[in-house]
């Protein structure tokens, strides 16, 4: 019998795991001790559509100063607005692609995630309730666009790639999707879930 793929993920986030970093790969980077790292939450925000499951991502914008053209959930800094890094997830969503809160059921989050750049961000994993037409918000964001959940679910489909950062080479996940090139905490975040959901 097979397993609705939501139901999977639910079962997934449900595992024990570790928390995840930037740094997975590259065991010989020690990070200071004390060091101060802000909160975020992105939204890992799951359609079901006729072909199937699939998960919204977003370009950002080429224009931006921090990270432009990459490959992110939407997400970001947890505001003093916020309650916490579920409600964080949910504004950005709501702010950069249009997605209502009222729109969406949580279903839970992934481990958190240390990055570069001195957050450390939990992955809210959420489906959205109904039909949904995304907004990209002028200035942020490029595209909007979405991956078959099955896709990212496999492992086989992850790659390690390397290229030099602050003075030495660096180790990260990749898991392309025809012509978007998914990397670094966006892909460590989904290989995440995929391991979790292989062990479910």
């Amino acid at each position: 019998m097979m397993i609705d793929p939501i139901t999977h993920v639910t079962r997934a986030l449900a595992k024990a795991r570790l928390d995840t970093s930037d740094y997975d790969l590259n065991p010989d980077i020690v990070l200071p001790a004390g060091r101060k790292l802000r909160p975020a939450g992105v939204l890992v925000a799951i359609a079901e559509v006729r072909t199937g499951p699939v998960v919204y991502l977003t370009k950002r914008s080429s224009a931006l100063k921090h990270h432009p053209g990459q490959i992110a959930f939407p997400g970001g800094k947890q505001d003093e607005g916020d309650d916490d890094v579920t409600a964080a997830a949910l504004r950005e969503a709501w702010e950069e692609i249009g997605l209502e809160p009222d729109n969406v059921e949580v279903l839970g989050s992934l481990p958190s995630h240390e990055t570069v750049t001195s957050f450390t961000v939990t992955p809210v994993v959420a489906r959205i309730r109904a039909g949904f037409d995304p907004i990209a918000e002028p200035g942020e964001v490029e595209e909007v666009f979405t991956v078959p959940l099955s896709h990212l679910l496999h492992t086989d489909n992850f790659h390690v790639q390397s290229r030099r950062w602050r003075g030495r080479q660096r180790r990260y996940y990749t898991v392309p999707f025809g012509p978007y090139y998914i990397w670094g905490a966006t892909a460590r975040i989904l290989r995440s879930l995929a391991d979790a959901a292989r062990a479910s």
